[in-house]
């Protein structure tokens, strides 16, 4: 049995991967595509071998939609999260609601 995290999100920055990390409450892959990326540099982003779980939470911009788009060509099976739209960006949503989000998408968190 490996010592890998079982699940992955995928985000666009390090801002949105510290937020997140704030209000988890168990091992998981974080993995930053700083925005924009090709789908050649998408395509080796993710060993799909490593993962039983992996989600994309992108921003609710262009950029954002873009992201997921490209990563749904490669990643099919990916699964989506998505911050309330008031919010529009993953780093600007207040903890308690990544939390919630996070638990409803069967992540254990920290009680916030």
């Amino acid at each position: 049995m490996s010592d890998y995290p079982k699940k992955a999100i995928i985000v666009e920055g390090k801002t949105d991967k510290a937020r997140i990390l704030k209000v988890l409450d168990e091992k998981i892959d974080i993995i930053c595509t700083f925005g924009t990326i090709n789908m050649e540099k998408l395509e080796h982003l993710i060993d799909l071998e490593r993962y039983q779980d992996i989600y994309v939470w992108a921003d609710a911009d262009e950029a954002g939609k873009e992201l997921r788009r490209k990563i749904k060509i490669v990643y099919p099976q990916v699964r989506d999260l998505y911050t309330q739209k008031k919010y529009r960006e993953v780093a600007a949503t207040p903890l308690d609601v990544l939390a919630q989000i996070l638990d409803k998408a069967h992540f254990s968190v920290k009680k916030i």
